[in-house]
């Protein structure tokens, strides 16, 4: 995994204007007041035992980790936030904002900052367990999301 290239892509994204309607590419998936990338995806598990699995999964949290301490030299510590609840509020027929909406359905918890009006988070999430790792950058409008600490 490519720190430098993630690096960028996490500027890159902070800095790109929210479009007005959905707008989808193979890795970014942007939309009014958010954007969603994979810094990095896994193969499919299929056929894999839990031992690879397991060191795939450790691979992709440090991969995080190692970004995360990256920014931290930036903007200050991040705040970790729990999707679960957002999960459950989803169920129950609740209003979640994006891009926790779609977040809280493969990644447990993210790590953010709020820089500049805008919310950063990085997370490692999996849909299902055959299914691959992905180390997910998501922007959005601080406005709309939860406080992520100062920066």
């Amino acid at each position: 995994m490519d720190l430098a290239a993630q690096l960028a892509e996490v500027d890159r994204l902070r800095s790109r204007e929210f479009p007005a309607q959905r707008v989808t590419s193979p890795a970014v998936e942007s939309g009014p007041g958010y954007h969603l990338a994979d810094l990095a995806v896994s193969q499919d598990f299929h056929e894999e035992d839990l031992d690879r699995v397991e060191a795939v999964a450790d691979d992709f949290e440090a991969a995080c980790q190692a970004l995360i301490e990256l920014l931290a030299q930036r903007w200050g510590e991040p705040q970790p936030l729990d999707l679960y609840p957002y999960l459950i509020r989803m169920e129950e027929g609740g209003r979640v904002p994006p891009p926790l909406d779609m977040l809280c359905g493969y990644v447990s918890e993210v790590y953010g900052w709020t820089v500049d009006g805008r919310w950063i988070a990085l997370g490692v999430g999996q849909g299902d367990r055959e299914l691959p790792f992905q180390l997910v950058l998501a922007v959005g409008d601080s406005a709309a999301l939860p406080t992520a600490g100062p920066a």
